[in-house]
């Protein structure tokens, strides 16, 4: 008797557990394009576009720069050949050697100036950049996952991405699922009237400035033969 009571209530436990389970509600899923998001997201386009200005005004230091280098590598050419001249009297040839050896140490200061401001234009703009991604990221996360909280999802996806094989993470969704417009209309409903779009669809996953760099019609600033 003590036995089959005991069966009994076995039998009632994983009915009660049973129920439980059924009693569930079925995942309700959002989806969300972050990549499409951040394109469109008017303080991407601001920042970019201040980026850019200020990638522009470095390149254009920068070109002065080479050009101060390039008039002053010519200047110490000529003092080099002065050297070479052999009617040249010992005194004069001398200053000349003189001359282009402070001409050389001028150029390798300023071929030295030039690259530390080179570099670290562009180890500011990077770093700023992650720094700009990573704010806008976790706010276009939380109003996507605010907007999907409040139409009653308790599931959301990130449709943009591929996984680690290179295949797309979520395969196929439903445009019922689908949250992107909803969250584009709440990040941009306090984009300025002035703003001007400048998306950069060529690399949407991040903030983009044209870095200075050297043009390939101007030579590098360098003394004739020093070592690199």
């Amino acid at each position: 008797m003590k036995k089959l009571s005991q069966i009994l209530l076995a039998l009632a436990s994983f009915g009660a557990s049973s129920l439980l389970v059924h009693a569930q509600p079925a995942p309700k899923i959002a989806t969300v394009d972050v990549v499409k998001l951040y394109i469109g997201y008017y303080k991407v386009e601001e920042q970019v576009a201040k980026f850019n200005e200020e990638g522009k005004r470095a390149a254009a230091v920068l070109e002065k720069m080479q050009a101060e280098g390039n008039a002053l590598v010519e200047q110490y050419r000529e003092l080099v050949e002065k050297t070479k001249n052999p009617a040249l009297a010992s005194e004069a040839r001398s200053k000349a050697e003189s001359d282009a050896q402070k001409k050389g140490e001028q150029i390798q200061a300023m071929q030295n100036e030039f690259n530390t401001l080179r570099e670290n234009t562009e180890r500011s703009l990077q770093e700023r950049n992650k720094a700009f991604r990573e704010v806008i990221l976790e706010e276009i996360s939380k109003t996507s996952t605010d907007i999907a909280k409040k139409k009653g999802a308790n599931l959301l996806f990130d449709k943009s991405g591929p996984s680690l094989s290179g295949i797309p993470t979520l395969m196929y969704s439903d445009e019922a699922y689908e949250i992107t417009d909803e969250v584009m209309k709440e990040l941009n409903k306090n984009r300025p009237a002035k703003t001007t779009a400048t998306p950069s669809p060529s690399v949407p996953s991040t903030v983009t400035a044209p870095t200075p760099t050297r043009s390939s019609d101007s030579p590098v600033i360098t003394v004739p033969g020093a070592k690199k």
